[in-house]
């Protein structure tokens, strides 16, 4: 028999977790919403005017469209990058367990142990001397290697799971090991390629600590260093800051809100099978 009060509790904790989660975004779109002239101490500022000229402001004096491009071609490049290395590697690793390659695949579990920001100033100097400063092909390796140990940990982990039947069926009608792996085994890994792409997806996509110093010429910039840029000269402005902002989350939540079925799907499959 359920206990009343224990499903009350729980529901209870539920609720203010949600709200604490929510509300910073909720006041966000408020003082976005909002005209300059509405205070925090008025008595109707938790009713929204409605003032979409502060998004109009915010988008012209930020640069966000260039910077929207700019994260989408890095974000999408860096992931295609992943899903094809890391993809090989891990059905590599998993299908054949040499000495060397579980030497790789445990380089791989270190190199997830350390933070990419400690890489920085190796990869920085490395960058300058080939060029790679102020590119957006140089992002976009940066941030594939950034998360490369941990996608070819999903996928080795993955492919373990299921049997190599299907593989050995194909090579017995005459396909090659490459071959059965890009028309066999490749479209069974669906969900854990979900999952990689969404987990890296957003890490790159939010990735400032890096592009700050990879991508300093304006042209080049991402939405997160759109937004601190803008911060920086806007500061007192809080409306314009709020819409700024809230249009650097919008991609982001928009692709939340489409792909949330095979997001949860992703995470199932992908982290916890294995």
């Amino acid at each position: 028999m359920k206990n009343p009060a224990g499903t009350f509790a729980r529901s209870l904790i539920i609720v203010l977790i949600t709200l604490t989660s929510i509300t910073p975004f909720y006041v966000l779109l408020l003082i976005a919403l909002n005209s300059p002239s509405r205070r925090l101490a008025d008595r109707l500022f938790f009713l929204p005017e409605f003032y979409f000229r502060n998004f109009a402001d915010a988008w012209r004096l930020s640069s966000m469209g260039t910077a929207i491009m700019n994260s989408i071609i890095i974000t999408g490049g860096a992931l295609a990058i992943v899903v094809l290395v890391a993809s090989c590697a891990g059905y590599a690793i998993a299908r054949f367990p040499t000495r060397f390659h579980r030497m790789v695949f445990n380089t791989f579990l270190f190199c997830m142990m350390i933070p990419p920001i400690i890489n920085t100033v190796p990869l920085y100097t490395l960058m300058r001397s080939i060029g790679g400063i102020n590119t957006r092909w140089a992002m976009i390796l940066v941030s594939a290697a950034n998360v490369l140990p941990f996608s070819v940990f999903l996928y080795s982990s993955f492919i373990r799971s299921f049997s190599r039947e299907i593989e050995e069926a194909a090579l017995v009608d005459g396909c090659t090991r490459f071959s059965a792996f890009w028309m066999v085994t490749f479209p069974l890994l669906k969900p854990v390629t979900s999952a990689v792409v969404i987990i890296t997806g957003l890490g790159i996509w939010n990735n400032y600590a890096q592009a700050v110093f990879f991508l300093q010429r304006e042209s080049v910039r991402t939405i997160p260093l759109a937004v601190s840029m803008f911060f920086q000269q806007y500061g007192a402005r809080w409306n314009l800051m709020a819409a700024a902002s809230a249009i650097g989350m919008a991609p982001a939540v928009l692709v939340f809100l489409l792909f949330q079925k095979y997001f949860i799907k992703g995470l199932a499959a992908g982290a916890v099978k294995g």
